[in-house]
């Protein structure tokens, strides 16, 4: 059986896992706890299908949807955005900050032969859901004839 996904690919993962990989969880517990704080995060991302569409859910609480952007560009589909900090926070001498702060970007490959006026987003509860309909249609592969050396 054809995977739905056949095409999606989301570098933002790869990467990590590659990075993980060749550390090998050395840089698990290194560092101050501060430095891992401020690090770059991205937020959580279901993909999933549901019927014939796959559907990409991103969990960004505390977000406005005017801190989020969508882009589309030559099959390739972007989530951006920027999770603020308050000024007064800021100031706030504090001893422990666990919730995360900065940018984030997450970029996923749809699959070939995505219809890209067909993409749809909404913003509802801290959770992003972008729809693109008809991309999980399963699409056997096309078979090449091989041709025999003529003699």
């Amino acid at each position: 059986m054809l995977s739905p996904f056949r095409g999606f690919y989301d570098a933002q993962s790869e990467a990590d896992r590659l990075f993980n990989e060749m550390l090998g969880g050395l840089s698990r517990g290194r560092g101050r706890q501060g430095d891992r704080q401020f690090a770059q995060w991205a937020p959580a991302v279901d993909v999933l299908t549901k019927d014939d569409d796959l559907v990409i859910r991103a969990e960004l609480p505390g977000l406005k949807q005017e801190d989020v952007d969508i882009t589309l560009q030559n099959g390739v589909l972007t989530i951006s955005g920027k999770h603020k900090v308050d000024e007064e926070e800021e100031r706030g001498g504090y001893h422990i900050r666990e919730r995360r702060y900065g940018s984030f970007r997450r970029s996923m490959t749809l699959p070939e032969g995505t219809d890209e006026s067909k993409v749809h987003a909404r913003f509802e509860d801290g959770v992003l859901e972008v729809t693109v309909e008809g991309a999980a249609i399963e699409q056997a592969p096309k078979r090449i004839e091989i041709e025999g050396s003529s003699g």
